[in-house]
């Protein structure tokens, strides 16, 4: 009997397993139905979330974008090329509000804007230092983090005796984009050919050496020194002595002696030279001379 039940119960598995199989089938085929409309209307709903939170983009920002040189230097004022392509766009700066590109490029910019481009004349950097090793004389030997930041943290603005002039490390040097600008000789020195006028190295000077003056002037003041003339030559011999040759000279008020210092209006000054030519100590100098 025993043995009877085992044959009917092996009958029956063929049966069971057909059942199991038919089961497994609908149940897989459920599934992936479900799996399929959830996916399906997660598909949807993306797509019509997509659209009603689409952030708008002006094509002209585009346009604008793909126009500017991609530096990303910040000399326009703004984080980047893309912050300066939205600013554009917005009217929040001018077509040429990118210092690096050409005019060939603000041309171009102002054709996709529809707008003039505002007259604005291109400037360079200068450093208004001619300490150089031989003429500025030093307090003491600086061992310490080659960064003027960092020297300036130190009683004296540096080893230079004159706390007012370049202190040759290179912090300019190093946020330059461009590679117009070097320390020669113990001063940063400019190339007026390269330089943007992003005036990134302007920011970076503790000691405010640097200005932007425009390209088509030829004469600057090569030194910063608010102290007397007798103090000056103590310490630099190539200072502003502020003895007022300069300004005796000049035929179209040009140039005027403030705070011991001398210093040129560029709006005024011809570049005759004449101050020039009458500097003692010769810190009026030709650029890139």
């Amino acid at each position: 009997m025993f043995i009877q039940e085992i044959m009917t119960a092996g009958n029956l598995l063929p049966e069971l397993a057909g059942v199991v199989g038919a089961f497994s089938l609908r149940d897989m085929g459920i599934a992936t139905a479900v799996v399929s409309a959830t996916g399906l209307l997660i598909g949807l709903f993306l797509g019509v979330a997509s659209k009603r939170l689409e952030v708008k983009v002006d094509k002209r920002e585009t346009l604008v974008r793909d126009l500017l040189p991609g530096a990303n230097c910040g000399g326009c004022g703004y984080a980047g090329c893309d912050a300066c392509a939205k600013a554009i766009v917005e009217g929040e700066a001018p077509v040429n509000a990118c210092p690096v590109a050409n005019d060939e490029a603000h041309g171009a910019i102002a054709k996709v804007m529809g707008a003039e481009i505002a007259s604005e004349e291109k400037k360079a950097a200068f450093v208004k230092c001619a300490g150089t090793c031989d003429k500025a004389k030093v307090n003491y030997t600086y061992y310490g983090v080659q960064d003027c930041k960092a020297a300036a943290t130190i009683s004296g603005n540096g080893s230079k005796a004159c706390s007012y002039g370049c202190m040759g490390f290179g912090s300019c040097v190093k946020v330059c984009a461009f590679d117009a600008i070097h320390v020669v000789d113990g001063v940063a020195y400019v190339d007026t050919e390269k330089c943007t006028g992003c005036s990134k190295c302007v920011a970076e000077c503790p000691n405010h050496l640097i200005e932007l003056v425009p390209v088509k002037s030829k004469h600057m003041v090569a030194c910063s020194s608010a102290d007397k003339g007798k103090d000056v030559k103590t310490y630099c011999g190539a200072g502003c002595i502020g003895c007022r040759l300069c300004v005796k000279n000049c035929e179209f008020d040009a140039i005027h002696v403030e705070n011991n210092l001398a210093k040129i209006d560029y709006s005024k000054c011809t570049n005759c030279g004449k101050c020039a030519s009458v500097c003692p100590v010769k810190i009026i100098r030709v650029k890139n001379a």
